[in-house]
């Protein structure tokens, strides 16, 4: 079995460990849906406070899955999926090794 590379097994474990709040994942779904915005934007639609969004974006932004930038005064973020994407893939990576563990399992105690 190949073991994993450790610089991808880090990454899907930040990415992970970012998904693992629920206001962290509200956050990637509206930015996802309706593209940049400011955390004051953000916080509006939340019951917490501005400085609260802008701590879990920077916890998803150490995750690689929000970009910063400057418009004028205004921080707006963005969402970034390749992450996603290769959390995605890792898990595929993962269930196709168990896929063939239990395929094997199956098959030496039929056989």
């Amino acid at each position: 079995m190949p073991q994993p590379q450790p610089s991808r097994d880090a990454a899907a474990g930040a990415v992970f460990a970012a998904l693992a709040d629920p206001t962290r994942r509200h956050l990637i779904a509206v930015l996802g849906a309706g593209g940049a915005a400011t955390a004051t934007g953000l916080a509006s639609e939340l019951p917490i406070s501005r400085q609260a969004v802008a701590k879990h974006l920077a916890t998803l932004g150490r995750a690689g899955l929000v970009s910063q930038s400057r418009r004028g005064r205004e921080s707006l973020f963005e969402l970034d999926p390749r992450p996603l994407a290769d959390a995605a893939a890792w898990l595929t990576t993962v269930g196709a090794e168990w896929d063939t563990r239990l395929a094997d399992l199956q098959r030496h105690f039929k056989g």
